[in-house]
């Protein structure tokens, strides 16, 4: 697929940052580690990617805005666009070893996400989408999965850690899905989990008490590839709230039921 100057820009700095995460992740044991909260790590090597993300997003796009884990927000000259950027989703997996971990670039134009990158650098898989063009993964189209019977279904979420408040509901989501599906599973990159939905890897998958950036890049790649978006609250803002539910066509008003009651 021939994209966009903005999706080119994107891929190639998903892929530089990628490259520099893949280098570290082979020296897991040797970061140094710092702790920024309970259960939720930051590393050398996620701010080395953020950095290199900055460079290559804003160097060739100055006026935009910018919204980042470890970065925080930056006002553009250009009030409508804005990067939205997570340089390593799945930190505890990275630290302890686990390939499971994505880099996640997001535009937003006038409070919509028109475009969306996620890097799985350890397995080298490319899922991008761009409003209107389709979801793709490295050089292949992609589509949410066709199964429409919820017991034949797979979901995805994450599991609250470290005594987080959302745990009750969380478990008692699980209570009702469980026996309704074909499995659920937690391997704790949102960012993955959504573009796992988008390429029909899973059926579905919601979560609560996620960032923008955590988000931002799967909401485009879901919806381009079939999919369905919501909020948990289906009054409420997926961004705003940092909750989301998202499944193929068939599954979704069944799945989103069983998780809203």
């Amino acid at each position: 697929m021939v994209g966009s100057a903005n999706l080119n820009i994107m891929i190639k700095a998903a892929r530089k940052a990628g490259r520099s995460l893949v280098k570290d992740f082979r020296e897991v044991e040797n970061l140094q580690v710092s702790m920024k909260g309970a259960g939720d790590f930051v590393s050398k090597a996620d701010i080395a990617a953020e950095a290199i993300l900055k460079e290559e997003l804003l160097g060739a796009r100055p006026t935009y805005g910018w919204l980042a884990e470890e970065g925080g927000s930056i006002d553009g000259e250009d009030p409508t666009r804005r990067w939205i950027v997570d340089p390593l989703d799945g930190t505890t997996n990275f630290l302890h070893g686990l390939p499971h971990w994505a880099v996640s670039i997001a535009l937003e134009h006038k409070g919509n996400i028109v475009a969306g990158v996620i890097y799985d650098a350890a397995k080298d898989e490319m899922f991008f989408a761009e409003k209107g063009e389709g979801a793709w993964m490295n050089d292949m189209r992609i589509r949410v999965s066709g199964r429409h019977r919820m017991i034949e279904s797979i979901f995805s979420t994450g599991l609250p850690f470290g005594g987080r408040s959302d745990l009750p509901a969380t478990l008692q989501d699980l209570a009702r899905l469980m026996p309704a599906c074909a499995g659920v599973r937690r391997w704790g990159a949102a960012a993955l989990d959504m573009a796992y939905v988008a390429a029909g890897r899973y059926e579905g998958f919601w979560e609560r008490r996620l960032n923008a950036w955590d988000m931002a890049a799967g909401i485009i790649i879901v919806k381009e590839a079939g999919g369905f978006v919501q909020p948990l609250n289906p009054e409420g803002d997926i961004l705003t709230d940092g909750e989301v539910i998202c499944a193929n066509e068939p599954i979704f008003d069944t799945f989103a039921k069983v998780i809203r009651d």
